[in-house]
């Protein structure tokens, strides 16, 4: 098929690979995405008088057609095409006719790009946000487990105060489900109709977005159709921007797990089977995965600040630099899924070695517990606090089990209050198997196919 913008002239070959790029791979992941698009956009058309109840029939065959295409992995974009949008287009025409050409009407690729990338990521964000949910309750499980187990508080890197491998879990469990909600508020965002404002302005035709919204499931239309497209890279960033404080978090737990399985510190065994070698060291099992999952969050860091560098200075309206913000979004919500898996993976077959926590232990650790039993015991904290800094060598090692239950505080090392943070994190679980089971719905109804609950392939 030509493309879809073809004029009286052939492209020159080196603009047609500058400007296609690889989006007709990247579109491979939006090809379900679209396709549902393209079915609720047909309806609209017949609902106007657009389309005859035979041509709509056929479309929707078409489009089935190509979902289960799609499925199988058979489903073929080449670079002629340029993207995903036009081999649609091109098969239905193919296969069936004048009505395939009649598809397009009432829409431009612009919004065409924004209802499948906007069905896609609404669908991402609440899939992150439950696997996240999952890892929270890995590392909660983890921390429960071990509640007991004492650690070495640190800050500057230096022996501080007492600790627990609880209250260490239990941390990144609750730094992740506030990351998690946040994902789960900008699915709400995510959760609004830009079909039907095609170039930025819309079209004088009656097409009912409303209608078409609630083919796809969304709980509201995009109103403003200049803003439907000047949101177009925004909502990309603002997603990558909740990836990337997730995989800051993972990276921080990274770092603590490389130094923490350390042999000098030995706190921890890692699983053998996520470790790699040395192609010249026997002896190596290295952290590699570990090491990959800091550079990996500066990765998607770095996608989230490349989707705002390239819309930073656009003027409104629809503008081809928006293509290049599709790329590092797909890349950039990989690389948290995959950071996600990995630290599920991690935390499951992670080791503890209590007899290497209890020896990190070390009398310095209790320095401010013996100044704050001196203001228990009537002195004032200021020259008790002088006392014991003069005299270290006095710091007993105490029994760092019962210090660690000794401290009763909400969210302190005995009194972590998991229970609480684990009916959170199931709470937030089930809102997202909810709202996924609708969205699987709506495919379904939309497709005819019972086979169909994703748009992430």
């Amino acid at each position: 098929m030509s493309k879809l913008w073809q004029k009286d002239y052939s492209l020159d070959s080196l603009m047609e690979e500058f400007t296609v790029s690889n989006d007709y791979i990247l579109d491979q992941q939006l090809v379900i995405a679209d396709c549902l698009g393209s079915i609720a956009h047909a309806r609209g058309l017949h609902q106007i008088g657009i389309l005859d109840a035979e041509e709509l029939a056929s479309l929707e065959a078409g489009l089935k057609r190509i979902i289960v295409l799609k499925q199988e992995d058979s489903f073929a974009i080449t670079k002629e095409h340029e993207d995903c949008h036009t081999a649609i287009e091109g098969f239905l025409t193919d296969e069936y006719g004048e009505v395939g050409k009649k598809i397009h009407t009432g829409r431009s690729r612009n919004d065409q790009v924004q209802t499948a990338l906007r069905i896609w990521m609404r669908e991402f964000t609440i899939k992150l946000c439950k696997a996240t949910g999952d890892l929270c309750e890995t590392l909660l499980s983890f921390a429960e487990k071990h509640a007991e187990v004492p650690m070495p508080g640190r800050t500057h890197m230096q022996i501080a105060m007492p600790s627990s491998i609880g209250l260490w879990a239990a941390s990144y469990a609750e730094e992740l489900y506030d990351e998690a909600q946040h994902l789960m508020h900008l699915s709400w965002l995510f959760d609004q109709s830009p079909l039907g404002s095609a170039a930025s302005y819309g079209v004088p035709l009656p097409l009912d977005r409303q209608f078409t919204g609630e083919q796809m499931g969304f709980t509201r239309v995009q109103n403003n159709v200049l803003y439907a497209n000047n949101s177009r890279g925004k909502f990309e960033a603002m997603l990558l921007d909740g990836c990337d404080y997730i995989a800051l978090t993972l990276s921080k737990l990274a770092q603590d797990l490389i130094l923490f399985t350390l042999p000098e510190f030995g706190y921890f065994s890692l699983p053998k089977e996520l470790c790699t070698g040395s192609s010249i060291m026997p002896q190596k099992k290295n952290p590699d995965g570990l090491e990959l999952a800091r550079s990996r969050s500066s990765v998607v860091s770095s996608c989230a600040a490349r989707v705002k560098s390239i819309i930073r200075s656009l003027p409104s309206g629809y503008n081809r630099d928006f293509q290049d913000t599709k790329e590092p979004l797909l890349t950039g919500t990989k690389g948290t899924w995959q950071l996600v898996q990995i630290f599920q993976r991690m935390i499951e077959g992670l080791q503890v070695n209590e007899e290497a926590l209890i020896a990190g232990c070390t009398p310095e650790l209790y320095a401010t517990d013996v100044v704050l039993q001196g203001v228990l015991d009537g002195k004032n904290f200021r020259d008790t606090y002088k006392d014991v800094g003069l005299h270290l060598e006095q710091v007993r090692k105490a029994d760092p089990v019962q210090t660690i239950k000794n401290r009763s505080s909400i969210g302190t090392t005995g009194n972590l209050g998991l229970d609480e943070d684990q009916f959170f994190v199931s709470l937030m679980k089930t809102g997202c198997d909810e709202v996924l089971a609708s969205y699987a719905e709506v495919y379904q109804k939309l497709s005819g196919l019972e086979g169909v609950e994703t748009v992430l392939y």
